[in-house]
Order: structure tokens, then sequence, then C-alpha cells
């Protein structure tokens, strides 16, 4: 599991350059943005956990804008738990350069409605 973790947490930090990373602890990784809601709570744009049998890979703005998903591989919806989070066992190299893609495409979607 730590060698799915490690990668899907390279795809994530690629992106911290505009965001505050929250938690960067062996097994968890947590990312929000600088944007304040009403809530006044930061908006959260992902993270990644490794669970009991597979590592999670949550991003957000899939969430606020479902959009973003209209174009994904059959493959990696399959690998969709919920609205927002993606599930590995195994490395990927493919999916995972989709997922890296998609996660730029969600940053992108954030600082367009001025999340970040």
């Amino acid at each position: 599991m730590q060698a799915v973790f490690d990668k899907l947490r390279s795809i994530m930090a690629a992106q911290v350059d505009l965001l505050d990373v929250k938690r960067d602890e062996p097994g968890d990784f947590y990312v929000d943005t600088f944007y304040i809601r009403q809530n006044e709570q930061p908006l959260w744009f992902g993270g990644v956990q490794i669970k009991k049998n597979y590592v999670s890979y949550h991003l957000m703005p899939v969430y606020v804008n479902p959009d973003l998903l209209d174009d994904i591989s059959p493959l990696l919806r399959k690998r969709m738990q919920g609205k927002s989070c993606f599930n590995f066992k195994a490395v990927d190299d493919e999916l995972f350069a989709e997922l890296a893609e998609l996660t730029q495409r969600g940053l992108e979607n954030y600082a367009s409605k001025g999340f970040v």
C-alpha cells in the first residue's frame, strides 16, 4: 500500500503551490484551499489516505463541479466510491496519469471560481 500512497501523494502534492497542506504524515496527506467558506472553514481540496485494504484519493473539485468527470475513462470511473473518492489497491500508471490530469483540471476549476 505504501507504493500506491506515495504515487498518489505525489499527484496531489504537485498542486500545493496554491494550496494549504494541513496534514503530511505517514499514510495521511490532507490539503485545503486558502478560501474560507461561509461557515468560516477552509474549502477542502483533497487528500490521500491509506485505509485497511486500499488507498483513497479524495478530490473535492469533482464534488463541487461534477462536469469534471464527464470525460474520465470507464476504468477510472470504476475506481470511484461516492462522488469524489477514488480507491486503489495497486499502482496503475495509466490511471494515475489520468488522475493527475483530472487533479490539475480540478485546481484550474477552483481557480476559475476564485477558490485559489
